[in-house]
């Protein structure tokens, strides 16, 4: 599969979808960290290309578990995640993000937060760790 394919599925409805069923199967890595946190992680975290409108899909995570996954409908959103395709690519290839990544603006080719609090996740391993780790699940999404 070319990028130019890939692209054209990566945060489709049904790579999203694809994505909710990997991320849920990361129970010991993902799911029962963000649930056992003191205020367990619920949020609308979308993902998309830079520069673009709005971002392509959407997982909405309630007390670390995904509960619903697909394009993007104008959700009210606690993280919206964006990078060029080039360095989604990357990433997906590698199945993680690098920290060189993370410091640099996504106009760079870094990873871009139009909406969620960046810093404070980085300082916070408990968060640190999912956040990682779904990079790697990312990278298992398989949409035929």
């Amino acid at each position: 599969m070319g990028l130019a394919q890939a692209q054209a599925e990566l945060f489709s409805d049904a790579w999203m979808k694809a994505f909710m069923e990997e991320w849920n199967k990361e129970t010991a890595a993902i799911v029962e960290p963000l649930a056992n946190l003191d205020n367990p992680f619920t949020a609308n975290i979308a993902y998309g290309i830079y520069g673009d409108d709005q971002p392509k899909g959407v997982l909405i995570v309630e007390k670390g578990k995904v509960v619903s996954a697909g394009t993007y409908n104008g959700e009210t959103l606690k993280w919206d995640l964006r990078a060029k395709p080039e360095s989604w690519d990357k990433w997906l290839k590698a199945g993680k993000v690098g920290k060189l990544d993370m410091a640099k603006p996504a106009m760079w080719g870094g990873l871009g937060f139009e909406v969620g609090n960046y810093s404070a996740m980085m300082k916070d391993p408990s968060m640190m760790g999912p956040f990682m780790k779904s990079f790697e699940v990312m990278s298992r999404v398989n949409v035929e």
